[in-house]
């Protein structure tokens, strides 16, 4: 494959502000955009140092990592003593590196300084760690994200004057694929009939802020959890792809108030990670469990947690859809960035709501087995240490 010199590219180098967040849709070009820059960069200033960051080490080997070695030996700039793997890190001839480090490793985000630093999928991380790595480097700041939902960047940074913005969509890439494309442009034409698609299209076909109309849950805001109301938890299992999570949740029925405090949300998590972590933010209180995995609840509670399995009946789904949407939710600000993402990407599949998309719904099926269990087992459960 030949190294192309995209439109993404060309509007990535004319930036004039030392910060730049780069929103874009899918195929836009923009970790192949901002790559190549960077290594530019680095062959054409000596001694410059440049931090690549992601929100996981799997992250960066699916992406950016690859990209790099990709677009390095493309460009016929790849030596293979030049990469030391232990490390992350590609030392260049002329004494500039790269280094390639996740957002989750605290030694590094507060660790040396830096000339040049990129975010990959900045709304993936937190608005800490953005201040902590930005404060630490020296030049030019990039940041890009795929616009799901609005994050930090446009609340904090957007519109300060150092900052610049950009928008980028397939057609800025000329290194599109024609599958891809086809794939975006089919999805334009399904969109004139479906809340996904429309908002599918809308996020990654254009570039733009995902479309709040057609969420199933709008009626959410921040606030502080009600600790003086009792709690059960709830919690969906997932592993490779999807997360196992855990949602402490507090009804109050006078106020018609749903509390919700978010604990973890995390994939790869084995059997006895997942019964630590219970523990640690439950203890003996009352875990609701998504009743699709028996064997797994089982094994929890052999490890000393307090787990059922939650009953499924006939359009239990929208069951629990409509008890959450008789309450307004209250979100607590600690660690909620996944579960307000789900909130704002949690859409109907059709018109006529007549069910959601079964995307975005790893923290809403926790929250929805505990609601419905405890609104329609008002007095088991919710007291419940044994």
């Amino acid at each position: 494959m030949t190294f192309i010199a995209t439109t993404a590219i060309k509007k990535i180098l004319s930036r004039r502000q030392p910060v730049l967040g780069l929103q874009g849709g899918t195929s836009a070009g923009k970790t192949y955009g901002v790559i190549p820059v960077e290594i530019d960069y680095a062959t054409k200033h000596p001694g410059t140092e440049i931090s690549i960051v992601a929100e996981s080490i799997p992250h960066l080997k699916r992406g950016a990592m690859r990209d790099f070695k990709k677009i390095m030996r493309e460009t016929g700039r790849w030596q293979e003593d030049g990469w030391k793997a232990t490390e992350s890190t590609y030392y260049f001839k002329n004494g500039s590196w790269m280094e390639f480090f996740s957002a989750d490793d605290g030694a590094k985000l507060r660790g040396a300084r830096r000339d040049r630093l990129y975010m990959n999928e900045a709304n993936k991380m937190s608005f800490e760690a953005y201040t902590m790595l930005s404060s630490r480097t020296k030049g030019d700041i990039t940041l890009d994200w795929n616009p799901t939902s609005s994050f930090w960047f446009h609340e904090e940074l957007m519109n300060d004057d150092d900052v610049e913005f950009m928008i980028l969509t397939y057609k800025d890439n000329e290194g599109c694929p024609d599958r891809a494309k086809d794939f975006i442009l089919k999805a334009k034409e399904k969109a004139k009939t479906s809340n996904f698609w429309d908002n599918w299209y809308r996020v990654y076909g254009l570039g733009l802020i995902g479309s709040l109309e057609g969420t199933v849950l709008p009626n959410w805001s921040y606030g502080t959890f009600n600790d003086m109301i009792p709690a059960v938890f709830g919690q969906d299992y997932g592993f490779s792809a999807d997360p196992s999570t855990l949602v402490e949740v507090a009804i109050d029925k006078d106020s018609k108030k749903i509390y919700l405090r978010l604990h973890f949300y995390k994939t790869k998590l084995t059997t006895s990670e997942i019964a630590a972590l219970n523990k640690r933010y439950a203890g003996r209180r009352h875990i609701i469990g998504d009743s699709a995995e028996p064997r797994l609840i089982t094994e929890l509670n052999s490890h000393g947690c307090n787990v059922t399995a939650v009953k499924k009946g006939k359009d239990s789904i929208m069951a629990g859809i409509a008890m959450m949407q008789d309450y307004e939710l209250i979100v607590d600000e600690s660690g909620s960035e996944p579960l307000v993402r789900e909130l704002n990407n949690y859409i109907w599949a059709d018109k006529g709501k007549v069910k959601p998309v079964d995307s975005f719904n790893h923290c809403i099926d926790a929250i929805r087995y505990a609601v419905y269990y405890q609104l329609m087992n008002p007095n088991k459960g919710k007291y419940s240490v044994y």
